[in-house]
């Protein structure tokens, strides 16, 4: 067993959601990889998880978002050896219909392999320093520890070396989450326009991937100047603060937009803020037979609502979740358009030591940061 340290969640921590302690990683079985992470980006979700509100087993190390370097393999894993450069994503079965289909964020075992931070046999590859067990395998990774246990399948492989730690990690979950969803849900076509609610990572991420896609107008909205700001350096042509819950004109997002483009509405919307609300407001926006994608993860039992005439003028609402393509095949796409500086990421991104935590989930909830990202 190698020591490693990581970034816990307790239950009953208050407001330090994260406590850093010294675990120890058992050796990959041998259908894992065990990955020595160098970065991990700091998602919502991990908040969500920290703070108790998901079904998630405590004591848990968190993290979804890891990049790093394969350590070790077990005897049965091809594909991989010790020194590869990885993107870690989410578990899925691989067997199943769909992801058969290469859709495998759509699993039937999606939530129990994720969320359940634990082994597909209920057992965990941490313990502390008292011995007892800690919850890992959180999204195939739990990459707020220095050493992570992988499915071989949740690993993308990184043939540049000049990438840095920082920009590989968010790839694995808001990055594609957000760029996914223009290209492979709402399949935005040139000339077309795209309205954005939330200037997060995913909602930027949606952004950058409309520039590629040749949107004409990017409309962007956002309670953080800053964020609105980045996401004009971004390619947005229009942005909308919406602090107070309207728009500068005193009206709602939808109504704001209507007036933009002459009152007819967007093509396309992307929800990126996890706000009912907001969800609604990005249907309201949308022009007759317009596209709508909900990716932001709302509270337990809240409901979305819409003005069900206005669907029979043919607009449609989809929810997505992480790119709506397998990881392999997205995180590679992302990857060349960076290359080419189609896809400036690290506009969005500041680093933090992972003993800096609490600065960084800090500087997230205040929207003073995009997209945080801990270095191991």
């Amino acid at each position: 067993m190698d020591r490693v340290k990581a970034a816990v969640c307790r239950p009953g921590a208050g407001g330090d959601l994260f406590r850093l302690e010294e675990l120890t990683v058992e050796d990959p079985r041998p259908d894992e990889v065990l990955v020595r992470f160098t970065a991990a980006g700091l998602c919502h979700t991990d908040l969500e998880v920290a703070a108790g509100r998901m079904p998630t087993p405590f004591p848990v190390v968190a993290g979804h978002e890891g990049a790093g370097v394969v350590e070790a393999v077990g005897r049965a894993v091809t594909g991989f050896t010790p020194g590869d450069r990885v993107v870690a994503s989410f578990s899925f079965c691989g067997t199943c219909r769909n992801c058969l289909d290469g859709l495998p964020a759509y699993c039937p075992q999606h939530f129990p392999l994720n969320f359940g931070a634990a082994r597909a046999d209920g057992s965990v590859g941490l313990r502390d320093a008292s011995g007892e067990p800690v919850h890992d395998h959180f999204f195939g990774q739990s990459s707020f520890a220095g050493y992570g246990l992988c499915r071989p399948s949740s690993l993308i492989k990184v043939a540049d070396p000049t990438l840095s730690d920082d920009v590989l990690a968010p790839l694995g979950c808001g990055v594609i989450t957000g760029a996914g969803a223009v290209w492979n849900v709402l399949r935005v076509p040139p000339g077309s326009t795209v309205a954005v609610f939330g200037a997060g990572a995913v909602g930027l991420s949606a952004v950058m991937a409309a520039v590629v896609a040749g949107a004409a107008r990017i409309i962007v909205s956002d309670t953080h100047q800053s964020r609105l700001d980045l996401a004009v350096q971004l390619g947005a042509t229009d942005v909308f603060d919406t602090t107070d819950g309207t728009d500068t004109t005193g009206g709602t997002g939808a109504a704001w937009i209507r007036e933009l483009t002459g009152g007819r509405g967007v093509d396309f919307s992307v929800e990126s803020t996890g706000v009912p609300e907001v969800m609604s407001q990005a249907v309201a926006a949308l022009a007759p037979l317009g596209s709508a994608a909900i990716l932001g993860v709302a509270p337990a039992g809240a409901d979305l609502r819409t003005n069900a005439f206005a669907l029979l003028e043919g607009r449609t609402v989809t929810g997505s979740i992480v790119g709506h393509q397998a990881p392999a095949v997205l995180v590679p796409r992302v990857l060349d358009l960076h290359a080419r500086g189609r896809f400036p990421l690290e506009a969005m991104i500041r680093t933090y030591p992972l003993d800096d935590i609490g600065k960084a989930v800090d500087d997230a909830r205040s929207g003073a940061v995009v997209k945080a990202v801990l270095l191991h």
